[in-house]
């Protein structure tokens, strides 16, 4: 009887010791996996986990010029785009001088008078009617002082008797621009501007006619 226990409890440990292997050999393999199931605590045990890779995202030199040169294009195409719609709102024609219509275009005191005559304190401002580049700009004879200046089509409007001007010969103008200032110089009973416009063939035509087609009233 005892021999027949001993031989029971060999096999009992036996089976015992078989049971326990495949346990020790899975985790042996799931230690040893590769794929993406196998994980890492970093807890417990005499081996050290595997160290984790952290990858950062890095922009080349190269790329980074890239960005900036974008980046600046944009920025230029939306500064010519505001440039543009300003240009386009802007007014394209203006009353060349603020004060009192005194005198109209045609006889005068028996002669002509081929301007118009726009009365106001010296020193009021004068202002291009038009876009235009400075023709003249300087003493004459009987206006004392002018400007003129020419326009795209070929105009000129002048601007006579001025008592002062801040633009120079070749100068780009746009309309409403200050040009020069209300004065009495030259052949003068008062302070006054003296408006003309010379058409492309060279006529002095009448400029409030010219400036009412333009959508100026004086």
């Amino acid at each position: 009887m005892v021999v027949a226990a001993v031989a029971v409890g060999a096999f009992a440990t036996a089976g015992a010791g078989q049971a326990l292997q495949p346990a020790a050999g899975n985790n042996v393999q799931l230690a040893n996996r590769t794929d993406g199931t196998a994980t890492f605590d970093g807890t417990g045990g005499d081996t050290a986990s595997a160290p984790r890779l952290l990858t950062t995202s890095r922009k080349t030199a190269s790329e980074g010029a890239v960005e900036a040169a974008k980046l600046l294009r944009s920025q230029q195409i939306m500064t010519r785009r505001e440039a543009a719609e300003a240009e386009q709102k802007r007014p394209k024609f203006a009353r060349p001088a603020v004060g009192d219509f005194t005198s109209a275009y045609g006889a005068r005191w028996g002669r002509a008078h081929l301007g118009i005559d726009i009365a106001g304190p010296i020193g009021t401002p004068i202002l291009a009617a038009a876009d235009g580049v400075v023709k003249d700009a300087g003493p004459i004879s009987g206006f004392g002082q002018w400007v003129r200046l020419v326009h795209p089509d070929g105009t000129i409007t002048v601007y006579g008797h001025v008592d002062s001007y801040n633009v120079r010969v070749g100068q780009r103008v746009q309309a409403g621009q200050q040009i020069a200032r209300m004065g009495n110089r030259g052949e003068s009973t008062g302070p006054h501007l003296h408006f003309e416009v010379w058409n492309p063939d060279g006529q002095k035509i009448n400029p409030l006619s010219w400036l009412n087609d333009r959508g100026v009233t004086v």
